[in-house]
This record gives C-alpha cells, sequence and structure tokens, in this order.
C-alpha cells in the first residue's frame, strides 16, 4: 500500500497530470469531456486539506472546508494505479482528517451511475443525502451551470467521520 500524506508545494504539477489522466477512463462513457483539469496550485491555495498517495503522486484528495462542511471536491488516481486500494486510502484518510479537524462527515458529489464513482462510494460509507444544505445545493447550481448533469444523475453523498 502507497504512502497517505499531506501534499508539499514539489507535489502540485503532479495532480494536474493525475487527474488529466483519471478523467480519460470517463470519455469511453460520457464521450469529450467538457471540463479541464484543475491546477494544483489552486488546490494548495484554498481552505481545506490535500492528501497525496505515493512518492511521487500516483493518486490525490483534495477535501474543501467550506462553512462549516468538510468536502471531497476531487479524488484522482493514475489508472495504472486504479483497483489497487489507493482510491479507497486516499479516501479513509480523507474521513479520518476531516474528523481529527471537527467535523460529523464527509461529503462529495458523483455521478449516479458510474462504477467507480456512487457505487464505489456506496462501499466505502456514503450514501446519498436527500436534505442538502446551502452549500450543497450551490454545488449543484454550479455544477448545472458547468452542465455536468448532461453526462448523467448528479448525487450529493456523505460519510460520517471517525470524530
Amino acid at each position: 500500500m502507497l504512502e497517505i500524506r499531506p501534499a508539499t508545494r514539489e507535489d502540485l504539477d503532479a495532480l494536474t497530470e493525475i487527474e488529466c489522466e483519471a478523467d480519460q477512463l470517463f470519455v469511453p462513457l460520457l464521450g469529450p469531456l467538457p471540463w479541464r483539469p484543475t491546477p494544483g496550485t489552486w488546490r494548495y491555495g484554498v481552505a481545506g486539506f490535500l492528501r497525496v498517495a505515493g512518492e511521487p503522486p500516483v493518486g490525490f484528495a483534495h477535501v474543501l472546508e467550506l462553512e462549516g462542511i468538510a468536502h471531497l471536491e476531487q479524488l484522482a488516481v493514475r489508472p495504472g494505479h486504479q483497483r489497487h486500494g489507493t482510491g479507497g486510502a486516499l479516501v479513509r484518510a480523507s474521513l479520518a482528517e476531516a474528523g481529527r479537524r471537527g467535523y460529523d462527515a464527509l461529503s462529495l458529489c458523483t455521478f449516479a451511475d458510474v462504477p467507480w464513482n456512487a457505487p464505489f462510494y456506496r462501499s466505502l460509507g456514503f450514501e446519498e443525502l436527500t436534505v442538502l444544505t446551502p452549500v450543497h445545493r450551490a454545488m449543484q447550481e454550479k455544477e448545472e451551470l458547468l452542465g455536468l448533469p448532461a453526462y448523467g444523475r448528479r448525487l450529493v453523498m456523505s460519510a460520517p467521520t471517525a470524530t
């Protein structure tokens, strides 16, 4: 198992590459993607935390801290390292860190029917939220503006942390 650790500035360029590679797995299911990878430098400068797997990184998890909510903004693993427990380890580390920071739950937005999205998160204890906070509603509105619902049903999910 790869070491999960806090990201450093030296890791940031790799995060953009990892996200780009991981996003290519959506193309056979969704067609050409309307979004571009987010620069790793953005992720380092916002409220929240960033964990990477490996040295050099082969995956990462970025959690935002917004208005009292811990939210998994992005999970990405290089295709050659998927299905080996890296994504699960990153999610579990994110749940644990969110709990250490005093959050009762970790939320995320994901595709309902993409096998490595909602079904994967369900296997880690996430459940669909039926009552959304204003923050989660704002995230859904942003996804609508980006056109994501055109590619499949989107869910907001949450799992309890290890508080």
